[in-house]
């Protein structure tokens, strides 16, 4: 074939080709502006059903223009063209799938391109519950109160309710300075590493006894840490821990957990100083490394070989920059580790050794501590460990027994005598003794030794009277209750309520106290009078309640017997007729019978008590007798008897009212 004939050849290809392509972009011209139009709504669709993704795809720009723009390009080879084809004919589906995410972050990112006809969301992300289920539990939310909405409704009265409270220890107590500055100055001697005299504290309950003592402690154990004074303070409530072993075993127990304590500080520190040392030996290994390398790579004195700059007339040593680098190295070399002090100058130990072995010997120490149990061992075993316990440290210890009087009462004196003594045998530790008591003349059954030791020093705290309850109660209020919520006549009537007994400062918080409460309960924005006389009934029947409720069996049985003749109107009861009904009651229940000295005994604790008021009574020639009457509610306290299992068996209790005028 000429060359002639292979031109023609290929421009009739070419033709083809072109008319091909022409016909290809008029038949997709038809559907390109349906395709434009669907777009945006087609992006929203489920991806996997896209009828028009290879028709989109084809789309992309203008056909006519795409073929222009080819016939314009430098010609390709027939693979090239090939390519294209496919490229624009049909995409492959990974092709498919970008092109199918990139409509719908368009869509997305772009809402306001298309009319939006959707409902907007109002179920906040709850699209497949019906709106009407949905409108049905916001209703039934809105008409269904819980228990505590009403409650939460109202304002409270309170800002801090535990200031109110007996275990709370003010920064400040009013009208007990003389006896806060006389401990002060008793226990100060701690503070310069003396030995402080013992102190017996006196008052009535709720004169500020503990409340002083806690406030001297902690005011103590604070200064010893700001000078660095070794002050440990413990206190033991004893009418809770009211034998001697107990006693013995909490103060170990808690010294023993002092001790691992600083056990475990110490070898923290010594721990801290071991890492210093390896870092000062490493610094130093480093240091000397640093300057062996620099002396080898230095070249020897005389040395002729060849060095930058020889030749040229360059001087090193005439250059400033080369002064100036040699300048900063002998200064680095200055600071170097060598010349700062080794970690264990200025302490105790000469060695890494003497520091392992210091560490190694405290926590045998540690190891050595056991803690006693609350029962099981012999009381001297239990004494040689908490001896031990407080003698493992230089310091000086305070003991503070509260309600010592009950561990006297129950255990007798040997604690004490064994406490009283302790400083004789002690040789890194003084023990000091501080005893708060609600009897006066408690000392009076103590051994005389441990009287002599142990009243050194002897305070007395005198009842409150009300101003001093009424300037205690407004400076706890100031910081209990919200601006506004107390009326003027409330602290007042709290603080005569309280004096009008015996000056009970903890009685007078309680009262305050349990007004709020009411107040609060009513949703009342202010307490005021009615609160407080109500909460002075609550107080007084809550303590009935609960000393009647707490009763023995045969107590209860001689309460109810008085309860049943008082309201069958006989007055002025003796008791020989209290223990005729008590014996028709005990056959009842089937309980034991007393004797009639017994009862009487039993009448006499009720009276102590302050449920009955018993009044020996002379009739002459046919002697003497008691006069008893109820001095609580009749109808509560019958209640409260009722509500034991055994007494709620009695069903009529009319005859034996009867019985008792028959005999």
């Amino acid at each position: 074939m000429s060359d002639d004939e292979m031109d023609r050849t290929s421009s009739e290809t070419v033709t083809e080709r072109d008319g091909t392509e022409n016909d290809e972009s008029a038949s997709n011209s038809g559907s390109h502006a349906d395709i434009d139009t669907d777009t945006a709504s087609e992006a929203d669709a489920d991806p996997d059903i896209d009828p028009h993704a290879e028709s989109d795809s084809a789309v992309d720009s203008d056909p006519a223009s795409t073929a222009a723009s080819d016939r314009r390009e430098s010609p390709r080879t027939n693979g090239e063209h090939s390519d294209v084809g496919s490229e624009h004919g049909q995409r492959s589906p990974s092709a498919d799938a970008e092109t199918r995410t990139q409509a719908q972050s368009q869509s997305q990112s772009s809402p306001q391109s298309r009319p939006d006809t959707t409902e907007p969301d109002r179920t906040h992300g709850f699209s497949n519950l019906p709106d009407t289920e949905l409108g049905d539990g916001e209703d039934e939310g809105d008409s269904n109160q819980g228990l505590f909405d009403d409650l939460l409704s109202g304002e409270p009265i309170f800002e801090n309710k535990e200031v109110l409270r007996p275990s709370y220890t003010p920064h400040e107590l009013p009208h007990r300075s003389d006896q806060i500055n006389k401990m002060a100055t008793i226990l100060v001697a701690a503070l310069r590493g003396e030995t402080p005299s013992n102190i017996l504290i006196y008052g009535k309950t709720g004169t500020g006894k503990t409340a002083s003592a806690k406030f001297v402690s902690k005011e103590l154990e604070s200064t010893s840490q700001k000078y660095s004074v070794p002050c440990d303070v413990e206190y033991i409530n004893c009418e809770v821990t009211d034998t001697q072993y107990r006693v013995l075993a909490q103060l170990a127990n808690k010294f023993i957990e002092k001790n691992k304590a600083r056990i475990d500080d110490r070898i923290d520190s010594l721990d801290a100083l071991l890492d210093r040392i390896e870092a000062y030996e490493n610094d130093e290994q480093t240091s000397i490394s640093n300057r062996t390398n620099s002396s080898e790579a230095a070249p020897p004195s005389g040395d002729t070989g060849s060095r930058p700059g020889e030749g040229t007339g360059y001087d090193s040593t005439n250059d400033p920059a080369t002064d100036s680098i040699a300048g900063s190295a002998s200064t680095a070399d200055d600071h170097q580790p060598q010349s700062t002090a080794h970690p264990l100058n200025g302490t105790e130990f000469d060695s890494v050794d003497a520091v392992e072995t210091r560490i190694e010997s405290l926590e045998a120490d540690k190891e050595s501590f056991e803690e006693v149990p609350m029962t099981g061992w012999p009381t001297d075993r239990v004494y040689s460990v908490f001896f031990d316990a407080v003698d493992y440290d230089e310091r000086v210890v305070v003991i503070m027994l509260d309600e010592i009087d009950k561990l006297v009462e129950k255990s007798g004196d040997d604690t004490l005598y064994n406490l009283s003594r302790m400083n004789s045998e002690l040789e890194n530790s003084r023990v000091s003794i501080i005893g708060i008591s609600n009897d006066l003349k408690f000392t009076d059954f103590l051994d005389p030794r441990v009287k002599s030791s142990l009243g050194e020093e002897e305070i007395v705290f005198p009842p409150y009277d009300a101003n001093q309850l009424r300037d205690i109660l407004q400076h706890r209020s100031e910081v209990a209750f919200k601006d506004n919520a107390l009326s003027s006549d409330v602290i007042p009537l709290c603080a005569a309520f309280a004096a009008q007994e015996h000056g009970d400062a903890r009685r007078a918080l309680d009262l305050l106290r349990t007004a709020g409460e009411l107040a609060e309960r009513a949703q009342a924005e202010t307490v005021v009078e009615e609160h407080v006389r109500k909460a002075q009934d609550k107080i007084e029947l809550d303590r009935v309640v609960e000393v009647v409720r707490t009763l023995p069996t045969q107590s209860k049985l001689v309460l109810f017997s008085i309860i049943l003749l008082e309201k069958n109107g006989v007055h002025s009861i003796n008791t020989g007729e209290v223990f005729n009904i008590y014996k028709r009651l005990c056959e009842e229940i089937d309980a034991d019978v007393l004797t009639q000295r017994r009862v009487t005994d039993l009448i006499s604790e009720l009276d102590m008590l302050g449920i009955v008021n018993a009044v020996v009574v002379s009739k002459g020639r046919y002697g003497r007798t008691k006069e008893i009457s109820l001095s609580v509610p009749i109808d509560e306290t019958e209640a409260v008897l009722l509500s034991d299992s055994r007494l709620s068996d009695i069903d009529d209790i009319q005859p034996f009212v009867q019985a008792r005028f028959e005999n």
